[in-house]
């Protein structure tokens, strides 16, 4: 079925102190997207840069989403790191609960989290920590969106419990024919209308083209695109232009699918 009111999501706020890893200014991609996924202090941001980014959040109407990693500076979140199941739960709770006290504290409330890089990876192959993880979401934020791919068991899992739950499409990353994303640490540089075109064929037909060279099916309600890509700023300029034009209409997803009330 063809997506008619679609969100895009984008990586924020990764940075620490004077250290900045994007050619892109966030105050500007903020201005292109529907949902912001701020970093928490774990694999990027700190708490000043955590309030700037919340704050413009809720100056631009974006959607604040908390973007816990591992705790991984150096490797940016990207590497796996070893740890028992309540370890790394109470690394999300920290990093969940900064956010969303940042977001209170500008009128805002948390829309969704979404785990950042090797983490959100982890969730989606690994069940005890995806139920571990979902059982945490409905006892700390069971109004709140969890972000995953529709493939992943985090989904599977979030349907089951009755959490709220995201899938998400990925424009600036290569898909195989299982559907997994492909892996890249050092992103090239796009073609930023190649990329529109690729999203706005997904919006319109439900299907994406893989490595392999074979269509396959995809199921989403968010478009994610990362702030450290080459050209971010670019290709989150066509993509916005490319489906305003093709008569599809960009919104936070809590537009889209509506939250309860918060739960204090």
């Amino acid at each position: 079925m063809p997506v008619k009111t679609v969100d895009i999501n984008c990586d924020l706020g990764e940075a620490f102190g004077s250290w900045r890893l994007s050619d892109a200014e966030d105050a500007k991609l903020m201005e292109l997207i529907s949902s912001a996924n701020i970093a928490a202090g774990f694999h990027a941001g700190d708490p000043n840069l955590m309030d700037t980014t919340v704050r413009l959040a809720t100056q631009h109407g974006v959607g604040i989403g908390a973007h816990p990693g591992y705790r991984d500076l150096q490797g940016f979140g990207r590497r796996r790191i070893d740890g028992s199941a309540d370890e790394l739960i109470n690394d999300i709770v920290y990093q969940v609960g900064a956010i969303r006290e940042f977001a209170r504290r500008h009128g805002g409330s948390l829309q969704h989290v979404k785990p950042h890089g090797a983490l959100y990876m982890e969730l989606a192959a690994n069940e005890q920590l995806s139920r571990s993880f979902i059982k945490l979401m409905r006892t700390v934020a069971p109004n709140s969106f969890v972000f995953c791919m529709d493939i992943s068991v985090t989904y599977r899992v979030a349907v089951e419990a009755g959490q709220p739950v995201i899938r998400e499409f990925y424009a600036d990353r290569d898909y195989d024919r299982s559907g997994s994303i492909v892996f890249t640490r050092h992103g090239k540089k796009l073609d930023p209308q190649g990329v529109a075109d690729k999203v706005l064929r997904a919006c319109q037909t439900g299907k994406v083209r893989t490595i392999e060279g074979d269509d396959i099916d995809v199921a989403f309600e968010s478009i994610c695109f990362h702030s450290d890509t080459p050209g971010a700023f670019e290709i989150a300029s066509a993509m916005r232009q490319t489906l305003i034009a093709g008569g599809i209409r960009i919104a936070p997803v809590s537009d889209i699918v509506p939250q309860k009330p918060q739960s204090e």
